[in-house]
């Protein structure tokens, strides 16, 4: 899972981004044709994991992982200058979903580049650069589809083109509205045909609302944000930063003091699955317990392919147990008696927290 970090200046955004990756995760600073990025791989945590490696005592543990990109370079009025293209352009379509960081609190030391702080007007600015973005994309594919259509003998000669042109004027009108494109109810065929397009607005967004050490955690203190796809959180961004930082014991009575419940990486790694749809299955056994993601709602041959092309070319069985049936059972073996470990088809719908046994003949 891939998610990009952007924001306008002063936003705080790499103060998130140190809280969620860590200080001891390995992170790297490049420069891409002038767009400065950091990234970092963070594993996801899941205190299914742990209990799966206490009971399997295996020679290796694998949590599933985020790799978040910091991306520099995003400014008010940046759309309409022509500059959100190439490699800025690039480095904000490859993510799968974006994390909007809006600063919501003062700080008389770092004075903000519009002299006040308000979270609702830095949102709405930033939607807007991404939007035109997708605007202009938009418009000039409607202006090469309008070409084809009168040169070819127009909408009944080619009804794929003129279904296609109806779709951009549909995104059209939304994005001239100031709505993003995920807001636009789309059939799965039309989903398909804007794949390739990697339109900003159609990614999911998780604002991230910093608020500063002492701010509410209730968003609707701060903004209205009823997007489709969308969701906003609340953190203390120094806080959280700092959390990172220590070990769990000296964590733990940090986060008692400051009335923090849980690291907000937690928080925002389970509203990222949430928005993209995702959920997690597990492997196990003496090698290796390992924690692996895929699409809610996917079947078992789609799981035995994320684990390997091999398993869902030769794909036989899975034998499946729910992990809560596993931590009732005590083990495998006792699940077996029990019936709640079960043989079933490529078919199946795999659940959340499912352990898989793909069984297989290549």
């Amino acid at each position: 899972m891939r998610l990009g970090i952007i924001g306008l200046p002063s936003s705080t955004k790499t103060t998130i981004f140190n809280a969620l990756t860590h200080s001891q995760a390995q992170t790297s600073a490049y420069t891409k044709q002038q767009v400065e990025m950091h990234m970092a791989v963070v594993p996801v945590p899941d205190p299914r994991v742990e209990r799966l490696r206490a009971m399997f005592e295996p020679r290796k543990t694998t949590y599933a992982q985020i790799q978040y990109h910091d991306i520099a370079g995003l400014r008010v009025g940046i759309g309409k200058e022509g500059r959100l293209s190439g490699p800025l352009l690039n480095a904000i379509a490859q993510n799968e979903a974006l994390l909007h960081v809006i600063r919501a609190f003062e700080d008389e030391h770092v004075p903000h580049p519009a002299l006040s702080v308000d979270p609702a007007r830095d949102l709405a600015a930033l939607d807007f650069e991404l939007a035109f973005s997708d605007l202009v994309i938009v418009e000039r594919r409607l202006e090469r589809l309008a070409q084809e259509l009168n040169k070819r003998g127009g909408r009944a000669q080619h009804p794929v083109e003129a279904q296609e042109f109806d779709l951009f004027m549909r995104l059209q009108e939304a994005l001239g509205l100031g709505a993003p494109i995920r807001d636009v109810p789309l059939t799965l065929d039309e989903e398909r045909r804007l794949r390739g397009y990697e339109f900003l607005t159609a990614k999911p967004v998780l604002v991230v609302l910093n608020v500063g050490d002492y701010g509410s955690d209730d968003p609707s203190d701060y903004i209205t944000y009823n997007h489709r796809r969308s969701a906003v959180i609340c953190l203390r961004g120094d806080l959280e930063m700092n959390i990172a930082q220590l070990d769990p014991a000296e964590a733990a009575l940090f986060m008692a003091e400051y009335g923090i419940a849980e690291p907000g990486l937690d928080r925002m790694i389970r509203l990222s699955y949430d928005l993209l749809g995702l959920q997690s299955f597990f492997t196990v056994g003496p090698d290796e317990v390992r924690a692996w993601t895929m699409p809610a709602g996917a079947t078992a041959v789609t799981a035995a392919g994320t684990i390997h092309t091999d398993l869902a070319r030769g794909f036989i069985r899975a034998e499946v147990v729910s992990y809560d049936d596993l931590m009732a059972a005590g083990s495998l073996v006792e699940a077996r008696r029990r019936g709640t470990l079960r043989l079933e088809g490529r078919d199946y719908v795999v659940q959340d927290g499912d352990i898989l046994t793909i069984r297989f003949n290549v």
